[in-house]
């Protein structure tokens, strides 16, 4: 049987974020005749995105390493290493890392999320500007990007 796609470690785009992660894309959309994206956050304490739904896709997280507080909606939940959390498009979210570093994988179905990242993130293979940052500008045209609607501040 022939695998319809296979990507070794150092064939896996890293891409530098925000709060100085990295997210790594595993499974891209067209890897997957859009059907699911793939990737991996590496992720300091304290780093939350903005509270936010997505309208395109459903999404899962699967917290490999380290603690998090999860919100959905208006409810807060714990979430320790091991735990899953599944996330259907158009529910409010965010998360806040609470352990010294998180390491989680994400997927999202249909596939396209990685588009957002790829817009925003700085690939690592390329020579970091002085003074790199993903300004307000590029973070809301990469949200844009990937249909994901910003409601408020990190929790």
């Amino acid at each position: 049987m022939t695998i319809p796609y296979l990507a070794q470690p150092g064939q896996q785009q890293k891409l530098e974020w925000l709060a100085g992660g990295t997210y790594r894309v595993l499974l891209d959309s067209e890897a997957t005749d859009g059907k699911l994206s793939v990737g991996r956050f590496t992720v300091p304490k304290d780093e939350a995105p903005p509270f936010h739904l997505h309208t395109r896709e459903d999404e899962v997280f699967l917290l490999l390493e380290g603690t998090a507080l999860v919100w959905a909606g208006d409810q807060r939940h714990e979430l320790e290493e091991g735990g899953i959390v599944y996330l259907p498009r158009n529910i409010p979210h965010g998360y806040r890392i609470t352990s010294e570093r998180a390491d989680l994988l994400v997927m999202a179905t249909p596939g396209g999320l990685e588009k957002m990242f790829r817009h925003a993130g700085r690939d690592l293979t390329t020579v970091r500007p002085d003074g790199f940052e993903i300004s307000r500008e590029l973070l809301a045209e990469a949200v844009e990007i990937g249909g994901t609607v910003v409601l408020g501040p990190p929790r």
